[in-house]
């Protein structure tokens, strides 16, 4: 309660700055100038270019530059250390990269223990092959000042029903707030597109897999879009991409947090079962500009053994997700054939007839799957409008109720 009286003019101070030649120039001196007040030794230009490359790492944007000195002045006294070890006069950038790399492997214990999880079976993600309704999120998981990239192994699943798309994370309360919120946008997405000129005949469960703690966060929503989209459409997801990005009520894919450190947990994998050249994650274009990736993971895609592709609407990434095209509607108001909204669109139609089949009350002699035809050549009329099918107990008390 003092501080009020005790500081009388509020000053919020930034953690970041403009990165240009101008602020390189100065950050290149402030180095020089806390080499010299902590007796350290000089740094050399490749040494000096390194730790500007971490200060906007660590911002996680290429176009900024952290002025948190703290983090600066630890990793300058580290490289210190290991030039004097190696016996030099000035720190080089070997120096700095080595500094930098011990500091990430004193951290790096629970990430290696997931990523051991991934690569023994325990945990299930795949890197190859293609399947239908699931897809590999991308999440990142922080640990002091340390985060790290995991994916997640996200899975869809449709049958008849009345429209509802259920997020099994929050019905188990293990979703929060905005991560529900990303799924009622996908859920809108959905029926925009597909239910203006009929029925949204289908219920659809989305779930992330071997997930026992809380999800939160939208920035998987955009997986599980593609991930219902493969599964409505009965195409498979080419399992060699992982996926990041939120989406909006337009199908666009928005920007996210933590795009490099997302990245390089699924290269990480990738490069452990072995690089083949078809791996690679999709991003939102609006994160480009955040991309500081590690020197390995650029090698990588540089020699085209991984790749990082801009996505800005979910039409360009479950076209690269399944091969297949998206489709767009020509005069008369239709999809062309083989395209994943023209297979949606069939499917919807498909259940919606067969919904309509089985909520027709049965009559003596005859089958409630009698088709339209038979009970048109029977002079009944087909009803126009599809019931709400009977509800499914999910409790005891329900079944009770019921006798």
């Amino acid at each position: 309660p003092e501080f009020g009286e005790l500081f009388k003019v509020m000053v919020d101070f930034e953690d970041e700055m403009e990165r240009n030649d101008d602020n390189d120039e100065a950050y290149a001196r402030l180095i020089a100038s806390m080499a010299k007040q902590n007796e350290l030794l000089a740094f050399d230009r490749g040494a000096v270019a390194r730790v500007i490359e971490y200060g906007a790492r660590v911002v996680s944007d290429k176009e900024r530059i952290t002025t948190h000195m703290q983090s600066v002045s630890d990793l300058l006294q580290e490289a210190n250390h290991w030039a004097r070890e190696a016996g030099r006069e000035v720190v080089q950038k070997a120096d700095v990269q080595q500094a930098i790399e011990s500091m990430i492997y004193r951290a790096s214990r629970i990430k290696e223990r997931s990523q051991e999880a991934i690569l023994r079976e325990t945990i299930l993600i795949d890197t190859s092959g293609e399947v239908e309704g699931q897809i590999n999120g991308l999440a990142v998981l922080q640990l002091g000042n340390y985060a790290f990239g995991r994916p997640n192994r996200i899975t869809a699943t449709v049958r008849m029903g009345k429209g509802e798309v259920i997020d099994i994370e929050r019905r188990a309360e293990l979703g929060g707030p905005i991560h529900s919120k990303g799924v009622l946008i996908l859920s809108s997405f959905l029926s925009s597109r597909y239910s203006e000129e009929r029925p949204f005949a289908l219920n659809a469960s989305l779930v992330f897999e071997q997930s026992y703690s809380g999800v939160e966060g939208d920035s998987a929503s955009s997986a599980e879009l593609y991930a219902l989209l493969s599964v409505m459409a009965e195409v498979p997801i080419r399992q060699g991409l992982a996926v990041t990005g939120s989406v909006n009520q337009r199908g666009q894919v928005q920007a996210i947090g933590g795009v490099n450190q997302k990245i390089e947990g699924f290269f990480d994998i990738c490069k452990e079962r072995g690089l083949t050249g078809d791996q690679g994650v999709l991003i939102p274009q609006a994160n480009v500009k955040n991309l500081m990736l590690r020197s390995k993971v650029r090698e990588a895609v540089e020699a085209g053994e991984f790749h990082i592709y801009p996505i800005e609407h979910v039409d360009q990434g479950i076209e690269l997700l399944t091969g297949v095209p998206t489709g767009e509607l020509d005069e008369e108001g239709n999809y062309p054939e083989g395209t994943i909204n023209r297979l949606i669109v069939d499917r919807l139609e498909t259940i919606a007839k067969t919904q309509r089949r089985y909520s027709r009350p049965s009559r003596d002699g005859e089958s409630p799957e009698a088709d339209e035809g038979d009970a048109e050549e029977n002079g009944d009329d087909v009803p126009d409008e599809i019931p709400d099918p009977i509800p499914i107990s999910d409790g005891e008390e329900d079944a009770e109720d019921d006798g």
